[in-house]
């Protein structure tokens, strides 16, 4: 069995992709701070501190995911220098162990925000660590392979799981409040088939070195996904758009034209946006 280990494997994707990696037979080992839901082994291990790095590369790899950090445009902004500390400096001591201790591939989770002149101090990072992989692999060999999630979404609560929050706080309130004029424009993709494609491109050479931009195919205004929301919950909320306070989020697309050149890749088949949603509001209800 090939080995793989998952830096922030007990997170919010890294669960759905631990999981799948593991129905995949793989050999997998979660490196975290908080330890995993699943079967895998486990590590705990802090990457702000260079010996808990150390430690978990004792054990050899195959494979390595990188999935932790900041995953939270809010989090990024209250603390910059955290940020840069745990997306960029960890990244880079992470993708020195792995050619050091050569790792066949590294897999790097980045944002479509890494191709965005929004996104603030996160976006900044993301993109920082983007260009700290291609320098490693240019300058030492580390191959990889960046892949950029666009909105990842499931049932499951998570801290950084934008629909399953928005619909938690409107079943407890009644009201969905939105900075913005709604007209956002997201592709929304389940972290279950964002799970998968990421195996898919661990298995394939055809992505190696390259960027990868990883999203649904199903687009959405916000306002229509609030109104979405809204009828499946029997139009018993009231929605509140802030128009005159507008966030630090792309509105229509991340891209901008400085942006690295990536591939995109959409799940087929996948989990429809209608019915994920549904299957989130049992679950809220059912934990009421």
């Amino acid at each position: 069995m090939k080995k793989v280990l998952v830096f922030g494997g007990s997170g919010f994707l890294g669960n759905y992709l631990v999981n799948e990696l593991i129905s995949c037979n793989y050999d997998v080992t979660v490196a975290d701070v908080k330890k995993s839901s699943s079967s895998a082994k486990f590590f705990y291990c802090d990457i702000l501190k260079i010996a808990d790095l150390k430690t978990v590369f004792l054990k050899k790899f195959e494979f390595v995911y990188n999935l932790a950090g900041f995953a939270n445009l809010e989090d990024a902004i209250n603390d910059p220098i955290l940020t840069m500390k745990l997306n960029l400096v960890a990244n880079m001591r992470i993708a020195e162990l792995c050619i050091k201790h050569n790792v066949s591939k590294y897999v790097f989770a980045s944002s479509a925000y890494a191709m965005s002149e929004k996104g603030s101090f996160y976006g900044i990072s993301k993109l920082a660590s983007e260009k700290s992989i291609e320098e490693y692999h240019k300058k030492k060999g580390l191959d990889f392979v960046i892949i950029r999630y666009g909105s990842v979404y499931s049932e499951k609560p998570f801290d950084n799981n934008y629909i399953f929050n928005l619909i938690k706080k409107s079943i407890s309130t009644g009201i969905i409040d939105h900075n913005g004029d709604g007209q956002e424009y997201r592709e929304y993709i389940h972290a279950s088939d964002a799970a998968k494609l990421s195996v898919e491109i661990l298995e394939s050479n055809q992505f190696l070195n390259k960027h990868v931009v990883l999203t649904g195919s199903q687009g959405i205004k916000r306002i229509d996904l609030f109104n979405m929301i809204n009828e499946i919950m029997g139009n018993k909320l009231k929605i509140n758009l802030n128009k005159d306070n507008e966030s630090d989020h792309y509105k229509f697309t991340p891209y901008s034209f400085q942006a690295s050149i990536s591939k995109k890749l959409v799940p087929n088949p996948q989990i429809d946006l209608g019915q994920g949603i549904l299957e989130t509001i049992r679950y809220v209800h059912r934990k009421q």
